[in-house]
């Protein structure tokens, strides 16, 4: 590891993957500490994270993970030092579209955010403003103690929302999407990019399919092997049948599948 700090009730640690390839906004990472180990004669799995920013550097690629210690796993990880060595395996998984591919009259990017999801769409972020695409970026937060990682994003084209009022709109972060949703030329235009806990993701994708607004999501769920293998990260396609995360997401297109509530996924 490389370098480790505190965003907010979140923390950020940097690791240098010294062989891999540059990642894309929206792919993953599985991720393990050395140091880990065995609890109880249990081996642990690895943890599927979506990394918030990537520097490609002479010694290879520079990744943050933004993270919240929920559990043992995460507890580990959060308590890394500088020299501590993790085990990493990616990029894995299709990254997000660009925004005209995503919608032909996409005038610009919509990004919204809920809690530790706003990691991923930092990355998107950096990406549209390399091909000069304007984006806005709609960051919530349940509470001040389950927010941060704002200054990912280091951009006047930012709006907050929390639910305790402590920063921003007093409300949800979808509350904000719905204003600049307003209006048939808004919708028509619009290319809508979230990631956040599975309550948000469904309310974004109802209000997308609402507005016919085209909108690709990066999901979470629970991923054993991150290679399509362990079918643990199954979520039910619209047409009938289901897609693995880990191989054919973690970002979907909001028609593609029949809910974003998928069981054992959270924030």
């Amino acid at each position: 590891m490389v370098a480790a700090r505190d965003t907010g009730g979140y923390r950020v640690f940097t690791v240098r993957d010294t062989g891999g390839p540059d990642p894309g906004g929206g792919q993953f990472y599985m991720l393990t500490a050395e140091r880990w180990g065995v609890d109880g004669g249990r081996p642990y799995l690895p943890r599927a994270f979506s990394f918030a920013t990537a520097q490609r550097g002479e010694r290879g690629v520079d990744l943050g993970f933004l993270l919240e210690a929920v559990g043992p796993g995460t507890g580990v990880l959060a308590n890394l030092e500088p020299g501590d060595v993790v085990e990493l395996t990616g990029p894995l998984g299709r990254p997000f579209s660009p925004p005209r591919e995503l919608n032909p009259e996409a005038a610009g990017a919509i990004l919204v955010g809920g809690g530790i999801g706003v990691a991923p769409l930092a990355v998107l972020r950096a990406e549209l403003v390399g091909r000069g695409m304007p984006t806005r970026a709609l960051l919530g937060f349940r509470d001040r103690a389950h927010s941060g990682g704002t200054e990912l994003f280091d951009c006047s084209e930012v709006r907050l929302a929390s639910e305790d009022g402590h920063a921003g709109h007093r409300g949800y972060v979808t509350d904000l999407l719905a204003v600049l949703l307003e209006g048939e030329d808004a919708a028509r235009t619009a290319a809508v990019y979230a990631c956040g806990p599975p309550g948000m993701l469904e309310a974004v994708r109802l209000m997308c399919a609402d507005r016919r607004v085209a909108c690709e999501l990066a999901m979470e769920s629970p991923m054993a092997c991150g290679y399509g293998a362990c079918f643990g990260c199954a979520v039910p396609l619209a047409g009938g049948g289901y897609m693995r995360l880990c191989v054919d997401g973690p970002v979907v297109r909001g028609e593609e599948i029949e809910t974003a509530l998928v069981a054992g996924a959270g924030h």
